[in-house]
């Protein structure tokens, strides 16, 4: 079977973006143009499915904590409310800085910029799927 140049180049374009893997393609948190991930990108599972992304990112003097819910979990037709933070100290002192919410059923959810370069941070996010539980991950912590 013979393919079209043009549907061949589609399709690797789809794949190499990342539409055909469910991850999110951040580029920039709201108000800072320049932002860069650290550390890896933490998944979060429900019933035995990646269905969200967490990262961090820095960028304009600040951290930012970020979550993306993947297209598969979203065409499944359930509701859910998302939280995105910056962890700082991870572990049994953390203090989340900079949290923000969406109930709305949102694609991605920014946390506000953090004053928090100087310290060791996650990136943390939560999805709380509306007749289920709460499904949370952080990403590993940078100091």
């Amino acid at each position: 079977m013979l393919r079209s140049p043009v549907v061949a180049a589609a399709a690797a374009a789809m794949v190499m973006g990342g539409l055909g893997a469910g991850a999110a393609q951040a580029e920039a948190a709201p108000g800072c143009s320049s932002t860069v991930q650290i550390g890896s990108t933490a998944y979060i599972k429900f019933q035995g499915q990646d269905i969200a992304s967490v990262k961090q990112f820095k960028g304009c003097d600040k951290n930012w904590g970020y979550i993306y819910v993947w297209e598969s979990f979203r065409q499944r037709g359930l509701h859910w409310f998302l939280a995105a933070a910056v962890d700082v100290n991870p572990g049994p002192n953390a203090v989340y800085e900079g949290g923000l919410d969406n109930i709305h059923s949102p694609v991605e959810l920014w946390s506000k910029g953090t004053d928090t370069l100087s310290d060791c941070t996650a990136g943390y996010g939560m999805i709380s799927v509306i007749g289920y539980d709460n499904f949370a991950a952080w990403t590993d912590t940078r100091c």
